[in-house]
């Protein structure tokens, strides 16, 4: 402690005014000498406990912080007294706190990565065990025309479908990773509406199915096109698979003084009530799912809109059909 250089100056200059104010006191009287030897030596000796005990106290939160650096994260040292030592003991806490919120996020998000990687492995597994086997049979010099023509047709369908995932999956890290710059520009929806219909014109007519359109004029909101656009095409695709032959999606649109509103509604048998919660969830695929669906369209969706402050909603009752509701604000809310 005698090291510290607060305590050394101090007690060099208590000794030092000490000693003049002897010998001061020796010019008036022996006595008044004597008494103030006595006080100022009550003084440096009342300072000196008090230091040794703000000193082990220093000690003690060096020790602490010690404990926390080593990942100790549970320590409670909050003191409600008034004193330096209290505040800094509060500090101290709200860092430890902050420490365990963020290692517990960390541990989520770790968590999600191993989810995530088990799911894509699970993905691309799949079509690749499939290709491999239809690769083999392919080298087969006595298979037939009609066969290495349906197998040919397969594996490219099955690349393709491996070529989206992979794509759809890098878009969804950028967006996590929050290295997506969403533009934020007038957005005319009747054109957005337009261009997001154009990809789902062919498997609207294999499906015979009708795609109407009704909107107020000149309805416009401020975000990122061509982002809002994939969001519309995953959703529009959805309700495509969803919709029997013959039947109708609708797609409106409506502008608010609070937000823009779009709603694309399919004809479908809808979702289960246990289900609503989780269809925005990556893979997840409910029990009116397509054959080949792999569940990552509807949470690319979910993470475009939100990403620009937006809302997406679902409304759906089995056997009445689903209607998803994209709002964009115009303001924060």
């Amino acid at each position: 402690m005698l090291r510290n250089k607060e305590i050394s100056v101090f007690l060099t200059s208590t000794i030092l005014i000490l000693g003049i104010g002897i010998l001061a006191g020796f010019m008036h009287s022996p006595v008044t000498a004597l008494f103030i030897a006595v006080v100022g030596g009550c003084l440096a000796i009342c300072y000196i406990i008090w230091m040794v005990w703000r000193y082990r106290k220093m000690i003690q939160l060096s020790s602490y912080l010690r404990k926390i650096m080593a990942g100790e994260t549970t320590l409670d040292v909050r003191d409600n007294r008034e004193g330096d030592l209290s505040i800094l003991k509060n500090e101290i806490y709200k860092m430890t706190r902050m420490l365990s919120e963020q290692q517990e996020g960390l541990q989520k998000d770790k968590e999600k990565l191993t989810d995530a990687i088990s799911d894509i492995s699970h993905q691309i597994k799949t079509p690749l065990t499939s290709m491999t086997v239809m690769a083999d049979l392919l080298s087969e010099p006595n298979l037939e025309a009609g066969k290495r023509q349906e197998f040919t047709y397969h594996i490219r369908k099955q690349l393709e479908r491996m070529e989206w995932l992979v794509s759809s999956l890098l878009k969804l890290s950028k967006m996590d990773a929050g290295t997506v710059l969403f533009s934020k520009e007038k957005v005319e929806v009747s054109q957005l509406v337009k261009e997001a219909a154009a990809p789902m014109e062919i498997p609207l007519e294999l499906k015979e199915i009708e795609l109407e359109i009704e909107g107020v004029s000149g309805t416009t909101f401020i975000g990122d096109k061509n982002w809002t656009k994939e969001a519309c095409i995953n959703i529009l695709k959805n309700a495509v698979e969803h919709t029997p032959n013959g039947r109708k999606i609708t797609v409106s649109y409506e502008e608010n003084a609070i937000f823009t509103e779009i709603r694309i509604r399919d004809n479908g048998p809808g979702i289960e009530k246990h289900e609503l919660p989780h269809i925005f969830k990556r893979f997840y695929k409910g029990s009116h799912a397509a054959e080949g669906s792999v569940g990552i369209g509807l949470a690319m969706a979910y993470s475009i809109v939100t990403n620009q402050q937006g809302d997406i909603e679902v409304l759906s009752k089995p056997g009445e059909g689903t209607v998803f509701i994209l709002k964009f604000y115009k303001q924060v809310v």
